[in-house]
């Protein structure tokens, strides 16, 4: 047994840095729980999917039944949670946050609706765009960017009410199942499509509009910027806009507040750091063929 190699360690690892100070929440109540909000987003996709994920009800008066108790339990978990974020990192007094997050965790019910509406939209532009794709169902109940986007329009909402840390840790979850990574930030319109998906990244300042279909590997991201400062970027607008009925193909870079028109079509493997006028069609240049002899010059 090591005895002294532990108590040397568990005293040295025990101490409190000016380090480890400098990077803790300043206030002492209990962190957000990562178990609670998997929760949450699974009561989220019961509701606006139902039967796909949770006991499928033919009968209406039981289906709403159903409803109401997800309804109550989303409404429960989330106040407790957002309670917690408001606290994280903030000196605000327990009362105050629980009866702002009562607030805020009541108008994120009341977001549902148009939430469930916004992500039909999104399965309707995927079974437009996937030829491979056999039914709508397959989409909801097989698809990673149904998942991605369940997330993502969940963390969203929660992020435009200015609730902190529950957005970003909703969206790395779908990051993590995925390999789609969303800044919850982002404004995405309906209509919205990634094809395969893995890859993908959509920054915090990017407006998507509607009916947008990206393919495997984009990246929707911002150029070297300064800081100021307190380490913040300077100027918040540092990612793309993309127009409506625009189509970005696999492993393309598109960097910096720059505008993609409406109607035009990227193809694979270009890096763009420039506005494209509406209805432009920019594609790669043709492959240059080099000859190798006994394997010099790769």
């Amino acid at each position: 047994m090591h005895t002294e190699l532990f108590q040397k360690n568990v005293a040295l690892l025990s101490r409190i840095s000016d380090e480890d100070r400098s990077v803790m929440p300043c206030n002492d109540a209990p962190l957000p729980s990562v178990d609670a909000l998997r929760d949450i987003v699974q009561l989220v996709r019961n509701i606006v999917f139902p039967g796909f994920f949770d006991r499928r009800q033919v009968c209406d008066e039981i289906h709403s039944y159903h409803i109401g108790v997800y309804l109550e339990q989303l409404y429960d978990l989330l106040r407790r949670q957002i309670a917690l974020a408001l606290l994280f990192d903030s000196d605000r007094c327990e009362d105050s946050a629980d009866g702002e997050a009562e607030r805020l965790a009541a108008d994120f019910i009341d977001h549902l609706p148009a939430i469930k509406k916004t992500l039909r939209t999104d399965v309707e532009a995927i079974f437009d765009d996937d030829a491979a794709a056999k039914s709508r169902s397959e989409i909801i109940f097989c698809y990673p960017v149904v998942t991605a986007m369940l997330h993502y329009r969940t963390a969203h909402q929660l992020y435009v009410a200015r609730i902190p840390v529950l957005p970003r840790i909703i969206t790395e979850m779908a990051h993590a199942l995925t390999g789609i990574d969303i800044h919850p930030g982002a404004e995405i319109g309906p209509y919205f499509s990634i094809d395969h998906g893995t890859g993908v990244v959509i920054g915090e300042t990017c407006v998507i509009g509607s009916h947008v279909t990206l393919y495997q590997g984009v990246t929707l991201g911002a150029r070297n910027y300064k800081l100021t400062h307190s380490g913040q970027p300077k100027g918040q607008a540092r990612h793309p806009v993309i127009g409506d009925r625009v189509t970005i193909y696999s492993n393309t870079t598109v960097l910096g507040r720059v505008t993609i028109g409406h109607d035009t079509v990227i193809g694979g493997n270009i890096w763009v750091t420039h506005n494209i006028a509406p209805g432009s069609k920019l594609l790669q240049g043709k492959a240059i063929d080099i000859t190798f002899n006994g394997g010099l010059g790769i």
